[in-house]
C-alpha cells in the first residue's frame, strides 16, 4: 500500500485546477472576495517591505502586492500554478519559487511579512505552517492569513475525511486558527470578515466576533509575531 504524501497529492490537485482557477482568480482579487486584502495589508506594512506570498497560485495577489509597492516573492507547491503566474505577470518585479509552505527553504528572518490566503488549510499541519511563517519573518513581522469561513460549504475537498480517507484540505475554523496563533506567540493585530449576500442583510456589527466568524465566507486575520531579536 502506497504511503499518502500530502505535498505530492496537493501539488497534483492544484496542477489539475490551475486552468480553472486562473480563469477566475483576477476577478476575486479585483471585485470579489479578496478585493479588500491589499488595502488591509497597507494598514500595517509600509511600501518597500519584503513580503512572501505563500500559496500564491497564479500570482494575482502577488502582482497586487508588487504594484502596491512591496518587494514580493510568491511561492506555491504547484508547478502549473507557477507557470500561470509567470505567464500572467508582466513587469511588476515579483519573483517566484516552487516550494512547500511547511518547509519553504528561505533563510530565517527573510521577510517583513507573509501573506497566506486560503493556503494554511492546504497543509498537513496548520500549526507547523505558523511555525514556519514565524521562522521566515523578522521579529515583530506580520502574517496576513485568510481562511474559508463556515458558510463556504459544501467543502468537497475535505468532506471525504468523514469516511476516514486521507485528503489534502485541512478544514479549520477562524476561531481555531485564532486560538492556535495566540497560543504560539502571535498577537492578533486586526481582522475582518467576507460574507455572502444573505449574511450581509443582517446587523453583523451587533454580533459577538465569534458569531460574525460563524457567518463568514472567509475570515482574514493580521497577526504580529512575538519573536524576539536574538
Amino acid at each position: 500500500m502506497e504511503t499518502f504524501n500530502w505535498t505530492e497529492e496537493a501539488e497534483k490537485q492544484w496542477d489539475e485546477m490551475a486552468g480553472s482557477w486562473n480563469s477566475r482568480s483576477r476577478e476575486m482579487w479585483e471585485t470579489g472576495s479578496r478585493k479588500e486584502i491589499i488595502p488591509f495589508v497597507n494598514q500595517y506594512l509600509p511600501q518597500g517591505a519584503a513580503v512572501c506570498d505563500l500559496g500564491c497560485g497564479d500570482g494575482s495577489g502577488t502582482e497586487k502586492l508588487a504594484r502596491a509597492g512591496y518587494i514580493v516573492t510568491g511561492m506555491d507547491v504547484s508547478e502549473e500554478m507557477l507557470g500561470k503566474a509567470v505567464e500572467n505577470l508582466r513587469d511588476c518585479g515579483a519573483r517566484f519559487k516552487k516550494g512547500d509552505l511547511l518547509k519553504t527553504g528561505f533563510p530565517e528572518s527573510s521577510f517583513d511579512a507573509v501573506l497566506a490566503i486560503n493556503s494554511v488549510e492546504w497543509t498537513s499541519s496548520p500549526f507547523a505552517a505558523l511555525k514556519e511563517m514565524e521562522r521566515i519573518i523578522k521579529p515583530g513581522g506580520f502574517a496576513c492569513i485568510g481562511i474559508l469561513g463556515p458558510t463556504a460549504a459544501p467543502r468537497k475537498n475535505s468532506y471525504q475525511r468523514l469516511y476516514g480517507k486521507e485528503i489534502t484540505c485541512n478544514t479549520i475554523m477562524p476561531w481555531e486558527l485564532e486560538q492556535l496563533a495566540e497560543e504560539n506567540s502571535w498577537k492578533k493585530a486586526g481582522e475582518y470578515g467576507v460574507y455572502k449576500k444573505a449574511a450581509m442583510q443582517l446587523s453583523l456589527g451587533s454580533l459577538p466576533v465569534v458569531l460574525q466568524q460563524a457567518l463568514s465566507f472567509m475570515w482574514v486575520f493580521m497577526f504580529q509575531s512575538g519573536k524576539r531579536e536574538e
